[in-house]
């Protein structure tokens, strides 16, 4: 097995991962959720954790040879600031790391000091990587300029410049996306046109919240914060559109307590988003928001009636997150036919859909809907996460008019997902009132 030990470390670890995500489908097919839940969720999310860091070490190597050892190549490596740095690096590399492990081991009412810090590094790191594997383009392009030139820079310099820049940027945009991300979520107001809007709904007000994840990072405090400040809006009706939690009724119930205090004057509503499903403790959680007011909407829908004039009404419908398909979920599952069931041409249709391209799959079916509400992207949430929300959904952020009277309105996430950084993205509050025009 000598060839097996000459391999470098980034084989290694995607052999190994390659490995780990066979076993996790496997897990999945044979022992699936549905037939062990007991067994089977602790074993799935810590196979899921470790295929995440085996993943990383290929990153985590390449920050060390870019911060580490291209900053300690010369004769006084060994020098006490030399040692400092690495320890330095490694203590932050290893809190990266553990970010993915707070989700099993550290979930409480409030989020634990360890949990934060270990996110930021994770945001950092992700941060960190893109602008090192950036600035090494842009240098081998100078590169091969001065090359043609017949200009040949020292090396030394360009070995220290480029991890320094980068280290330089990273810790500037950190600090900027964790202040970013501390701030309340901002009250957005949007006024949506419907032509079939009865008119005793006319200016009805529905606020919107969506990706607030309570766990690691998120608790009570902020959830109590996001409460009050939609309660100050006095809405009619109040909708969570997926991605409440990422942990299980049992160690997160305390910190969901504040959820009792919206009041809604039509009603409070929630449809599932995808973590809800990596928790795989929906139905429970559907027990304790029906216990606290909270409608969830499983595939079906409710009719909202005006209060001076109860035969006018609006359809509101929800949908299952499209990833419960995924996962083979027993009982789960995006289905719109049933969700739209009694939903007629005649009457406005309001549809709630976490994923963006649930909303897209729902207009190719039924293109006669209103408006959806949506979430999923966190408007990117942090550069460089941005580019890959961009590219991998169909609606972004914000407002879109689809054909010549629905409306597509992604939201950008009222808290954040684990880091708790925000950059080129603000968490929001969407107030929207609806206007028969």
């Amino acid at each position: 097995m000598t060839w097996v030990r000459a391999l470098p470390l980034e084989i290694k670890a995607l052999a190994s991962a390659g490995l780990l995500l066979l076993c996790m489908l496997l897990t999945r097919k044979y022992l699936g959720t549905g037939r062990l839940p007991g067994t089977t969720k602790p074993f799935f999310r810590l196979q899921l954790t470790l295929f995440v860091n085996l993943l990383m070490l290929i990153g985590s190597r390449y920050i060390w040879r870019n911060t580490v050892t291209a900053l300690c190549r010369s004769a006084d490596a060994h020098a006490r600031s030399c040692m400092l740095w690495k320890t330095a690096v490694c203590t932050f590399l290893t809190l990266a790391h553990f970010s993915f492990f707070t989700p099993i081991f550290l979930v409480a009412e409030e989020p634990y000091f360890i949990s934060l810090a270990a996110y930021a590094c994770l945001g950092s790191y992700a941060i960190l990587i893109f602008f090192l594997f950036a600035l090494s383009c842009l240098q081998q392009s100078y590169k091969l300029v001065q090359r043609k030139r017949g200009s040949f820079p020292s090396k030394s310099s360009e070995n220290m410049v480029r991890p320094l820049a980068a280290i330089v940027v990273t810790i500037a945009l950190s600090a900027a996306g964790l202040l970013n991300a501390s701030r309340p979520p901002v009250v957005s107001s949007v006024t949506i046109p419907l032509p079939r809007l009865p008119p005793s709904l006319n200016k009805l007000k529905l606020v919107l919240l969506s990706d607030i994840h309570l766990g690691p990072t998120v608790g009570r405090t902020k959830m109590a914060m996001v409460v009050g400040m939609v309660n100050a809006l006095k809405p009619d009706i109040t909708v969570i559109v997926g991605d409440l939690t990422d942990s299980e009724v049992s160690t997160l119930k305390t910190a969901a307590e504040p959820l009792r205090e919206l009041n809604s004057e039509l009603g409070t509503y929630f449809v599932t988003g995808n973590h809800e499903y990596y928790t795989s403790d929906v139905d429970n959680w559907f027990k304790l928001l029906e216990s606290m007011n909270i409608h969830p909407l499983h595939n079906e829908n409710v009719k909202i009636t005006g209060l001076r004039n109860s035969q006018d009404w609006l359809c509101l419908a929800g949908v299952d997150d499209i990833e419960a398909n995924a996962f083979g979920y027993i009982g789960h599952g995006m289905d719109l036919v049933k969700a739209l069931n009694g939903c007629s041409q005649d009457h406005t249709i309001v549809l709630l859909a976490h994923q963006p391209l649930a909303a897209k799959w729902a207009l190719q079916t039924r293109p006669d809907i209103d408006l959806i509400l949506s979430g999923h992207t966190h408007g990117g949430q942090m550069f460089p996460l941005t580019i890959l929300a961009y590219l991998l959904n169909p609606f972004f952020s914000g407002l879109y008019e689809v054909g010549q009277k629905t409306f597509v309105y992604v939201s950008p996430g009222t808290v954040y997902y684990g880091i708790p950084m925000r950059l080129l993205s603000r968490a929001e509050i969407t107030e929207f009132v609806l206007q028969n025009y």
